[in-house]
């Protein structure tokens, strides 16, 4: 009859349980610069607009920068602190990271070696004594960004540098709230089809050059122990690669304090400007402005650059360009 059973209960829905992945052990180590130090000026080069997916900077002015170490794929995350310096790394390339990391930071630079010819100059680098040059001992990595810059304006390079990285990279090790990504590989690069370059704004004079270079990667790594001079002649190797892209890398990949940046659209008013107020300054008359500074040009553009003395601009800039849209 109605009613004489009570009605049966219905199962309890199944609740998912939440699975949480257990955060990555971190590899550390701290280190003490022997003078002043500003982590921004010192990374800051690394970075390939704010949108770079390898580079991060906080605004506590924290660093987490994923790279592709000798060892493999690895991720560092630096903090300046109390005049320490406190780092974490994960991945295959932790270890490596965290031993290469004083030479990263500028240990083997010599800021002291810089003797100021000029007021401006003397003035920046007192106000500067945090600056010192990095060195990544990392080519490819610096190599294949500065190729996207080749003659093209830095919203162009930095949007095909973002795109080809986050396609074809792969998630950077350890806290995936950092939203890394480590660059492809020489490979994967190789393999990158000739469609998703022009996506990406990469003209075929710029992806041949990458091609290239990615097709003799280890030699290319092998400039990173070089002498400037030696280096210069191995990149500039490649066609398609000349003195601004090879001074570009070395920079980063070498410390190098001499790797002057010529061919530079704008490098060369700039330093005209600033050292002999002339804003239509060319390649050789930059030169011969930095002539007192041999050996140190580089630091010496970058501490131009720091002044702020530069030149309003009166030209237009570089036209962007589109090739995805053709």
């Amino acid at each position: 009859m109605a009613g004489r059973f009570a009605p049966r209960s219905a199962p309890h829905a199944a609740v998912p349980r939440q699975v949480t992945t257990p955060e990555p052990a971190a590899l550390t180590r701290d280190w003490t610069p022997p003078g002043p130090f500003d982590l921004r000026l010192v990374l800051g080069p690394l970075r390939r607009g704010p949108a770079d997916p390898t580079f991060r900077m906080s605004a506590d002015g924290s660093v987490r920068r994923a790279s592709r170490t000798p060892a493999g794929p690895g991720t560092l995350h630096v903090v300046a602190r109390d005049g320490r310096i406190e780092a974490a790394a994960w991945g295959p390339g932790a270890s490596w990271l965290l031993d290469q990391l004083p030479t990263l930071l500028g240990a083997a630079d010599e800021p002291e070696a810089f003797t100021p010819r000029h007021r401006l100059l003397a003035v920046t680098h007192h106000r500067r004594p945090g600056l010192r040059l990095l060195r990544t001992g990392l080519v490819m990595e610096s190599l294949i960004p500065s190729v996207l810059e080749q003659k093209v304006t830095t919203d162009e390079a930095y949007r095909a540098w973002r795109l080809l990285v986050r396609k074809y990279g792969e998630p950077a090790p350890g806290p995936q709230e950092y939203g890394l990504y480590v660059m492809p590989d020489a490979r994967t690069w190789s393999l990158i089809p000739s469609w998703e370059w022009h996506r990406a704004g990469v003209d075929s004079k710029r992806s041949a050059t990458i091609l290239r270079a990615v097709r003799v990667a280890r030699r290319m790594e092998e400039a990173a122990a070089m002498e400037l001079p030696e280096a210069m002649a191995r990149l500039q190797a490649i066609p398609g690669i000349g003195p601004w892209t090879a001074a570009e890398t070395l920079q980063r990949a070498n410390g190098a304090p001499d790797a002057v940046t010529v061919g530079d659209l704008h490098l060369p008013g700039i330093v005209g400007h600033a050292l002999a107020g002339n804003r239509n300054a060319d390649d050789e008359e930059m030169l011969a402005l930095l002539s007192p500074y041999e050996g140190q040009r580089h630091r010496a553009t970058r501490l131009i650059m720091l002044s702020g003395n530069t030149p309003p601009r009166h030209a237009p800039r570089m036209t962007r360009g589109d090739i995805a849209r053709l």
